[in-house]
C-alpha cells in the first residue's frame, strides 16, 4: 500500500500508529513450513482510519457480513484490523527479509507512517536475523510501507540498513517507477529508501515470468500484478510443505470474501483483481500456508471456500 500526498489518514490522536508497550520484542511469532521457520517481524498496528481510507468498498456492513473477521481482523463495529510487518527465514542455505515496512524517522506525507520510532531492529535482531546477517531482502513492491528500512539514518546520510544483502525487486517494477510523473512525497521515499540502495549496487533487478522464478532453492517470486504493474508475490516450499506471502495482492482477509474489493491505491484495479482472483482459485481448498504482508495476528491461515467466495481459516503461530 502506499499513500498518496493528498489522501490517507489525517492526524489526530485517533489516527496515530499504535503499539503495544507491553510486548516482548523477543517474542517474535513463527510458523514452520517444512524445514524453514518463517518469523513475523512486527513494526507496527496501524490506526483504525487505515481500513476506510485504503479499502473503501469494505464498508463496516460489508465487515459484518462476514462473522469469521471477528475478533482478529475486524472489531465489533466493523473497522478492520491492518498491521505493517515483515517476514524473516532462513531458505537455501540464504537468510532472508521479505519487506522492509515503514521504516523509522522517515519523512511521509500520511501521518501514521511519519517519522516513526519503533524497535523494528531490535524484533528483527531478537528473531536471529541482526541486520549485518541478512543476505536476500525481497520487496513485493516499491511503496513507502514495503522499503522503509532498505535505510537508516547513519550521520544524516540514508545507507542501506542491510549492507552484505542483495537487494531484489522486479524489473517491471523499478522500470514502471523509472518513467512515472512522481509527486514530491514519493520522490522523498525513492530519494531516501530505494537510491541510496542503488547508489550501493545493491538492488538487482529480476525478470519474473508469468509462471514465477526460482531465486533461492525453495523461494519462487510470483507475479502478481495490479497493485503496482510489478508487483510480485513470495512461495516458499520445504519438505512438501508451501507457503505463500501475499505482499499488497491481497491487503486484508476481507478481500477473500469480497475479492472485488480493491484498494484505493490500486495502479490498475482490474488487474489487481485478477491476480487476486487467480491467486485465491489456486490456494482453495490446499494446505498452502498463506502469510499476509497487512493481516493482523494471527496473520496466517489457509483459504477455504466459503458462500461463493473465500475465508481464511485461520493458523495460529508457533509458541517462540
Amino acid at each position: 500500500m502506499s499513500a498518496p500526498s493528498s489522501t490517507g489518514p489525517t492526524a489526530d490522536p485517533a489516527t496515530e500508529p499504535t503499539t503495544d508497550a507491553t510486548a516482548d520484542p523477543t517474542a517474535a511469532p513463527c510458523w514452520t513450513v517444512g524445514d524453514v521457520t518463517v518469523h513475523r517481524v512486527d513494526e507496527v498496528l496501524l490506526p483504525p482510519a487505515t481500513g476506510p481510507w485504503l479499502l473503501p468498498g469494505a464498508t463496516p456492513d460489508v465487515v459484518a457480513g462476514q462473522d469469521w473477521l471477528r475478533p482478529h481482523f475486524a472489531d465489533d463495529e466493523g473497522v478492520l484490523r491492518i498491521d505493517s510487518h515483515s517476514f524473516a527465514f532462513t531458505v537455501g542455505g540464504l537468510r532472508v527479509l521479505a519487506d522492509t515496512g515503514i521504516g523509522n524517522g522517515k519523512e511521509r506525507a500520511n501521518p501514521a507512517w511519519h517519522n516513526l520510532n519503533t524497535d523494528y531492529l531490535q524484533r528483527l535482531t531478537a528473531a536471529g536475523f541482526p541486520p549485518d546477517s541478512v543476505d536476500l531482502v525481497i520487496l513485493t513492491h516499491l511503496h513507502a510501507d514495503h522499503v522503509g528500512w532498505n535505510t537508516r539514518e547513519v550521520n544524516g546520510e540514508w545507507v542501506p540498513t542491510f549492507p552484505n544483502a542483495r537487494y531484489i525487486t522486479s524489473r517491471v517494477e523499478r522500470e514502471f517507477w523509472a518513467g512515472y510523473d512522481m509527486e514530491e512525497a514519493r520522490e522523498q521515499m525513492f530519494r531516501d529508501s530505494v537510491i541510496p540502495v542503488e547508489d550501493a549496487g545493491l538492488l538487482d533487478l529480476i525478470d519474473v515470468p508469468a509462471d514465477g522464478v526460482e531465486v533461492v532453492p525453495g523461494l519462487r517470486l510470483i507475479p502478481t500484478p495490479g497493485h503496482t504493474p510489478g508487483h510480485i508475490a513470495l512461495e516458499l516450499t520445504s519438505r512438501g510443505d508451501t507457503a505463500l506471502i501475499t505482499g499488497d495482492c491481497i491487503h486484508h482477509p476481507v478481500q477473500l470474501a469480497h475479492p472485488t474489493i480493491g484498494a484505493c491505491v490500486d495502479i490498475e484495479p482490474e488487474r489487481s483483481e485478477t491476480s487476486r482472483r487467480k491467486l485465491l482459485g489456486r490456494l482453495a481448498g490446499t494446505d498452502t500456508l498463506v502469510l499476509g504482508t497487512h493481516f493482523a495476528p494471527p496473520t496466517a491461515g489457509r483459504v477455504v471456500t466459503h458462500e461463493g467466495a473465500y475465508r481464511l481459516s485461520p493458523a495460529p503461530a508457533d509458541s517462540p
